[in-house]
């Protein structure tokens, strides 16, 4: 089916085992990607700063590394004899694995550093006394383009997958409804994903212990999407992994000017917002930013 419709390659949604990829390859003759290598790719691609390039490399080498016994399968079999038997010294399966592995361990010394820069700063607000309040949701969502109508910023806004590799904070100073000012930080972290592949969790956990570290959680659904509910689940099983599944949270329903209110109705009743606050916004359209404010200050409990 795939060499009739003209495919250059098989895309699976599922995780595939080395072996099993080198044998779809050899059966079709083409490239053969699996969820997690087509999910890393897109990261590699929208890699922009330092970090998230160190954090996609990593993701990257932990997954070829387990893959790089079936690609020496046909050159140890040009030599002759069984694969897997030694040559004279190392054999370029080993060198390679060898160098991956130092590659490996420099690129976890480098995020770890990004790791304790990370808390430096959070200590730094703290002793400071400023309430952090990340935004957080499955990709494409519109967690930057809310992050853009509340704090002002000119973070990046892209309708295409994990758009925002590197979490953004920015201070915002506003009038309560009590007439007085407080100074909050917003963060903009990176979307998450059904069925997160695991190296990714750990090549990105310096980003996302961003959420993990917020005093309030604004979690971002997008309203229209007929998958919320799983978008949903997929989201708050992410915060649990990464001990964030207690920090108060607020749901905001968004893109809601795509849906009637009838529909919008339903969704603040359904299961989603269990044990949290919940409203309808369009931060296109920066429609019900207000009532968003509002909860905001009391979550804070300003």
């Amino acid at each position: 089916m795939a060499l009739a419709s003209g495919a250059e390659c098989i895309i699976f949604d599922q995780d595939l085992s080395p072996s099993q990829q080198r044998n779809w390859e050899e059966l079709s003759g083409m490239a053969v990607i699996d969820r997690q290598e087509l999910i890393i790719r897109i990261f590699a691609s929208r890699a922009r700063t330092r970090e998230a390039e160190l954090q996609a490399e990593l993701a990257e080498l932990l997954y070829f590394l387990p893959r790089l016994t079936h690609k020496y399968v046909d050159l140890a079999r040009q030599r002759g004899g069984r694969y897997g038997t030694r040559g004279e010294g190392e054999t370029r399966l080993e060198t390679d694995r060898r160098h991956i592995r130092q590659r490996i361990n420099v690129l976890r010394k480098d995020i770890e550093a990004v790791r304790n820069m990370r808390k430096l700063q959070r200590k730094q607000r703290e002793k400071q006394g400023i309430p952090v309040c990340a935004l957080v949701g499955y990709t494409n969502a519109g967690k930057s383009s809310l992050h853009q109508a509340l704090s002002g910023s000119d973070v990046l806004v892209e309708d295409k997958l994990f758009a925002t590799l590197d979490p953004t904070a920015r201070r915002v100073n506003r009038l309560m409804t009590n007439g007085e000012r407080k100074t909050m930080v917003f963060i903009d972290t990176v979307g998450f994903i059904r069925r997160l592949p695991h190296n990714l969790v750990d090549a990105f956990r310096a980003t996302l212990e961003e959420a993990a570290q917020a005093d309030v959680l604004i979690h971002v659904l997008d309203a229209a999407d007929p998958g919320i509910q799983n978008n949903n689940n997929a989201v708050l099983q992410v915060l649990e992994e990464l001990g964030a599944g207690k920090i108060p949270r607020i749901t905001a329903l968004n893109k809601s000017d795509l849906l009637t209110e009838t529909a919008i109705a339903a969704l603040e009743l359904s299961k989603i917002g269990v044990g949290t606050s919940v409203t309808a916004i369009s931060a296109k359209k920066k429609e019900g930013l207000e009532n968003l404010w509002i909860l905001i200050e009391k979550t804070f409990k300003f």
